[in-house]
């Protein structure tokens, strides 16, 4: 699928920003720190651009430091509670903005982001465990859970699903629903599309998928429920939504979520978007298809919502 030269350049310019990351992780390139490449790629997600009419602030989440995005328009108390990907190595917050802020006013909702620790210097399962702790602490400020989705990508659409279930085994009220959007769900990389989408996929390459996972990991097995959701004990979980792009190379890791958390009695829709790159939402304000998916997220979460509301 050809895209337009915006598009085409900032995909390019957004693989370019990890191309060390690499040689960095294994030692082979001491000029470059893990420091600068994270601040590389913050600032080229970060050029995409952020509406004027969201108001944007630094908090702390029980001792987790997060962003959180509040709309002019809210409704209700309602609250979408994101988690960023980058494969538990990069990432964060500050490259998140505009598409937080895109949910935030579909949605109408606050968006709390979650500034999660980060592999190699803090490897599985921290960077989970620190996104329940955030979860936990919004619960425990009086938050009502009915009106709380979850939504986040790659390795934050695997979390939308792990703690869920941290939450279900702490005896944490779960959200609504959540969506997962371009999931990484599975760190033993054995789905078909790991092989059958290698040069096809425009931001990931399986040796590449291997190392980060090997790097978060720090000596845990790729098939920890936690950290890969595909083996987890999904049953009790609320409705969620798997987005993919028939493109990517965790297409089919990601329609065996989409299976497993159905084999689990977890209602559960699964979307696969022709031609679609990994995270194509990040690119809303250019492609049409990255508005409709985000509209098709928002559709669920409000319908989430309505459901868990309803008194039986």
């Amino acid at each position: 699928m050809a895209f337009n030269d915006i598009v085409t350049h900032r995909l390019a310019q957004w693989a370019e920003s990890l191309q060390d990351l690499g040689p960095v992780i294994l030692g082979e390139n001491k000029d470059v720190t893990i420091g600068q490449i994270r601040k590389s790629y913050i600032t080229k997600m970060a050029e995409h651009p952020t509406p004027a009419d969201v108001r944007i602030e630094q908090i702390d989440m029980g001792g987790v430091p997060a962003t959180l995005i509040t709309p002019r328009d809210i409704d209700g108390d309602r609250v979408l509670f994101y988690i960023h990907g980058g494969a538990y190595i990069v990432g964060g917050p500050e490259g998140y903005h505009g598409l937080a802020a895109a949910f935030a006013k579909a949605l109408k909702a606050r968006v709390y982001l979650p500034d999660y620790r980060l592999a190699p210097e803090h490897t599985f399962p921290i960077p989970i465990e620190d996104t329940f702790a955030a979860y936990r602490w919004l619960i425990e400020q009086g938050q009502n859970p009915k009106s709380v989705t979850f939504a986040g990508d790659s390795a934050g659409g695997a979390m939308v699903v792990s703690v869920m279930v941290m939450a279900r085994d702490a005896g944490i009220p779960l959200p609504a629903g959540g969506a997962a959007l371009s999931p990484w769900a599975n760190l033993e990389h054995t789905g078909a599309s790991m092989f059958n989408r290698e040069g096809l996929d425009k931001l990931n390459t399986k040796a590449g998928l291997d190392l980060m996972a090997r790097t978060f990991l720090g000596g845990a097995l790729r098939n920890s429920p936690e950290a890969s959701p595909v083996f987890a004990d999904v049953r009790g979980l609320p409705p969620i939504l798997v987005q993919i792009g028939e493109g990517e190379l965790m297409l089919s890791d990601a329609i065996r979520l989409a299976s497993h958390l159905g084999e689990n009695r977890v209602r559960v829709s699964l979307e696969v978007w022709p031609g679609m790159f990994h995270v194509w939402h990040m690119f809303h304000a250019e492609l049409p298809e990255g508005r409709e998916a985000i509209a098709n997220a928002v559709t669920f979460l409000r319908e989430a919502v309505a459901s868990a509301t309803i008194d039986i």
